[in-house]
């Protein structure tokens, strides 16, 4: 009788701690600099790898053949039409927009057609950019009923990502800090075929910073030789561009070839990840190269995203606040942005490095976004 009994438990136990995966919709558009598919796609790979399925809605996914090639298990990647195709389509338990887009009316009436029938529970999360200022501790989390279209009388809930335990943190695999410690970076230069020396190097993954021409003139001038690893794109363009205007006005403004340079191709999001990884300071622009350069755990500078009124400038200062910039790191950061139009400040790498290890110690204490997005989720369902 004790043994039927103990086996009872046994079988309650178990079915009482089966997980049940959730189906999460991420919606995503592409405006112009691949960012935001970028930081969706870590997301939904970062649910997956969780035991999520997830449907990842983009507008445009032909980025994802360069940024993720072999797509990734439990990821269903969907081309969100207009108008979208909803016939026979089964509603998931998650809802996500993904920095303001706005998930299509006729999905939004299938969700709320099935709840009203059903009482199915499911959570509409609006996805915010990251950001440093005061307010998104404030926001994180705040519900905001739907008054008008067919989602009327349902309720969204903001989602911000953030660098303090009162926000929902940042983007990080549970295996990231490990993956890194046994990375071989001379290995990885060998495949991509850069002829390493043992020189600095510096990663350029920017748009057209102001003060681009006065760091490769730095770099240039400097006695220890320097490789900037240029990334694809828009960095390529500008910094080709600014090398040929030197030349044309002073063919021997690098005459003794410190500064050497490597245009790369386009990379995966894990290879941008080694570049990072590889180099002794990273340039890098927008959201989610800036939370990989953090992790990478070397120095960095982030160009911000320039909005026409020039909001981004208290966005940057808020952030080199959170990341307790020393004088010379914040100039620079204010030259870079063109906040400033002082001369821009030299590489103080190893004070950079240590705020840089800081700041990788100090957000490592809190739970990663993906962690912090499934229990919000579960608390509301």
């Amino acid at each position: 009788m004790g043994i039927r009994q103990n086996r009872h438990r046994v079988i309650l136990w178990t079915m009482s701690s089966v997980k049940i995966k959730k189906l999460w919709d991420i919606f995503c558009q592409v405006i112009d600099n691949y960012g935001d598919i970028g930081v969706c796609w870590r997301l939904a790979v970062g649910l997956a790898a969780r035991g999520e399925r997830v449907r990842l809605w983009v507008d445009d996914p032909s980025a994802l053949v360069w940024m993720a090639p072999g797509g990734a298990p439990g990821v269903e990647v969907k081309v969100w039409t207009q108008p979208l195709q909803t016939q026979n389509l089964v509603i998931g338990d998650v809802l996500v927009e993904a920095f303001g887009c706005d998930v299509p009316s006729e999905l939004v009436a299938l969700y709320a057609d099935k709840k009203a029938a059903t009482d199915h529970p499911f959570t509409w999360i609006n996805l915010e950019y990251l950001s440093a200022e005061g307010f998104v501790a404030r926001s994180h989390g705040l519900p905001s009923p739907v008054m008008h279209g067919p989602g009327a009388g349902l309720t969204k809930h903001f989602f911000y990502p953030g660098f303090t335990a009162e926000t929902g943190g940042l983007l990080r695999e549970p295996d990231l800090i490990a993956r890194q410690a046994r990375f071989d970076r001379r290995a990885w230069l060998k495949e991509k075929n850069i002829d390493f020396q043992g020189e600095r190097l510096i990663s350029m993954f920017c748009y057209e910073p102001p003060a681009l021409n006065a760091l490769l003139d730095q770099l240039a001038a400097d006695e220890r030789p320097t490789r900037l690893l240029v990334t694809a794109g828009r960095a390529t363009v500008a910094v080709k561009a600014c090398i040929d205007a030197k030349n044309s006005v002073k063919s021997a403004w690098n005459g003794r070839q410190s500064l050497l340079l490597s245009y790369l191709p386009t990379l995966t999001q894990c290879d941008f990840d080694r570049l990072l990884w590889s180099c002794d300071l990273n340039f890098v622009r927008g959201e989610d190269s800036l939370v990989r350069a953090l992790w990478a755990n070397k120095p960095f500078i982030w160009q911000i995203y320039q909005q026409h009124d020039d909001a981004q400038y208290g966005k940057l200062e808020a952030f080199l606040k959170v990341l307790n910039a020393p004088p010379s790191l914040r100039t620079f950061h204010h030259v870079w942005n063109g906040m400033s139009q002082d001369n821009l400040p030299m590489l103080a790498l190893p004070q950079w490095q240590q705020t840089a290890s800081q700041m990788r110690d100090q957000q490592q204490q809190h739970a990663d976004q993906v962690t912090q997005l499934i229990s919000f989720v579960s608390k509301k369902h």
